[in-house]
């Protein structure tokens, strides 16, 4: 602190230490680079070449197969009337079964549309264009009613959410990751009981598929063969973390021991974990993917 000496006799004055001082401007600084420019999204995109293909090979077949077995059916009734309704009633059963299947498979699709499109609403905070989606997807659950009835009163999307997540979406995660336990219970047992790497990759993709399944289904949906695919992809990236958390535990654990058998039952011991391990990612996953509430 500086002071000032005053001559002999009188007091001296001790003043504060000198502060910054801050002029706050009343316009806000220009900025010296210049603004990006907004980069526009497409909502909407088109179809890929494979699915082109792929539909147009679909459309092809069902629609050759149709026009054969209606001239087969034709030339039956020319033969006999019995003849004819026989194969007639061969052929709508037939394709019968084969339109099942595809709204099945359509089904699901759509359901994990539905999910998305309510996740992308609550998200951008349009409870209004949310809520006709989430009541449906509430009225699945066993439990779900309940919310759906006290969702009405509500007009704040995190409301909305906190609701839906402290409720239904909390009980869900609780059973998915009982379901993941037990997969991952299975798999630590058998990937320890037989130390096979054939025989690990193939249990551990049939029952993680199956746990796929299971989750998916414990949140209301219906998944078919092409429903399964688009949550095994949505789940590739955490798949593929995990995959790698293997191989570098693994590697580390046989390059640290030196004993041949501790190296062979450690190791084994170690990827039988990760592995088990995998099974709980997946399901926390799985679940996440099919839940309509954005994630925290």
């Amino acid at each position: 602190m500086s002071d000032l000496r005053a001559p002999s006799g009188r007091q001296e004055i001790k003043l504060p230490p000198p502060q910054p001082r801050i002029e706050p401007e009343a316009v806000p600084a220009a900025r010296l680079e210049a603004e990006m420019a907004p980069i526009p999204l497409s909502l909407r995109q088109p179809p890929s070449s494979v699915k082109l293909l792929l539909g147009g090979a679909a459309v092809l077949g069902v629609g050759v197969a149709a026009l054969e077995t209606l001239n087969f059916i034709l030339a039956q009734f020319e033969r006999s009337a019995f003849l004819g309704l026989l194969t007639l009633g061969v052929a709508l059963a037939g394709f019968g079964l084969i339109g099942a299947g595809v709204w099945r498979e359509v089904r699901g699709l759509f359901g994990l549309r539905s999910v998305d499109q309510i996740r992308t609403a609550l998200a951008a905070g349009d409870l209004e264009a949310a809520k006709p989606g989430l009541r449906a997807w509430l009225g699945e659950l066993p439990d779900g009613l309940v919310t759906a009835g006290a969702l009405d009163s509500v007009r704040d999307p995190a409301a909305a959410i906190a609701l839906v997540r402290s409720g239904p979406v909390a009980t869900l995660r609780t059973r998915s990751d009982a379901l993941g336990r037990v997969a991952a219970t299975q798999i630590f047992a058998a990937t320890a009981a037989v130390p096979h790497p054939l025989f690990d990759g193939l249990l551990v993709g049939w029952r993680g598929v199956r746990l796929v399944r299971q989750v998916a289904e414990l949140h209301g949906l219906r998944p078919g063969f092409l429903g399964t695919l688009a949550l095994l992809r949505r789940t590739a990236l955490s798949a593929a973390a995990v995959v790698a958390t293997d191989v570098a535990l693994d590697t580390a654990v046989r390059a640290v021991l030196s004993n041949p058998i501790l190296r062979h039952v450690a190791g084994d011991v170690a990827g039988a974990g990760v592995a088990a391990r995998r099974m709980i990612v997946l399901a926390r996953v799985t679940a996440t993917a099919c839940s309509p509430v954005p994630p925290e």
